[in-house]
């Protein structure tokens, strides 16, 4: 049985493009950076740590999927925002300007423990959008639960010039990298997943083999 450590809508929404059948299962944990670590190893601890509150509450032959998501400037991970002033000064801040999208996915087996992760980077460069732009889409509310205030997929704002990498990455889940770890627990798609992706965020990707053969 697959778990996903998530209630995430856009995570639950981009597994189920492989096919498979899980279960969610959201898990609460302290989620604070510590002193002088780097956003790599923030998002690969904190999945870690999400999977393995999970496995404490599965039943046996279970897969937990567990991931974590930051947008990063520079060397500042830039959170959902509290507020829409805050938003405001996240999309100031990006408007123009390539950040990073750092996911960090972690597969464990709750009967034996086998735990493997991995990590997903993809370069943004944001648009120059407009101040009149930013407030049209701060009063839709969508930036409110967006890591970095906003979402990449939004086609009212459309925010992102261009980007380096998995697009699913900054959505929240990249699949091709989750696809090439559950086949290390000998658990493969039932689906053609990565054409699935690409027809329902509606881009065409460039790199799936390169990622899915792990070059």
């Amino acid at each position: 049985m697959l778990i996903l450590a998530s209630n995430s809508p856009r995570r639950k929404q981009l597994l189920a493009l492989g096919g498979w059948e899980y279960k969610v299962l959201p898990v609460d944990i302290d989620e604070s950076q510590h002193n002088g670590e780097n956003p790599k190893k923030y998002v690969m601890r904190l999945a870690q740590e999400k999977a393995n509150a999970a496995a404490l509450q599965v039943p046996p032959r279970s897969l937990v999927i567990a991931a974590d998501t930051c947008v990063v400037d520079g060397d500042k991970i830039l959170g959902k925002p509290s507020k829409e002033t805050e938003a405001w000064e996240m999309l100031i801040q990006l408007q123009g300007r390539m950040h990073h999208v750092y996911t960090a996915i972690c597969v464990l087996d709750a009967d034996t423990g086998l735990k493997i992760s991995d990590l997903c980077r993809t370069d943004v460069l944001m648009r120059s959008y407009s101040e009149e732009e930013i407030s049209t889409y701060i009063a839709s509310g969508d930036p409110l639960d967006k890591a970095g205030a906003y979402a990449i997929q939004h086609r009212g704002f459309d925010p992102v010039e261009k980007i380096d990498g998995c697009y699913a990455n900054v959505v929240g889940l990249p699949l091709c990298h989750l696809e090439r770890k559950l086949r290390e627990f000998n658990i493969f798609s039932k689906t053609d997943m990565a054409l699935n992706c690409q027809e329902s965020l509606q881009y065409t990707c460039s790199i799936k083999d390169m990622i899915l053969q792990e070059e």
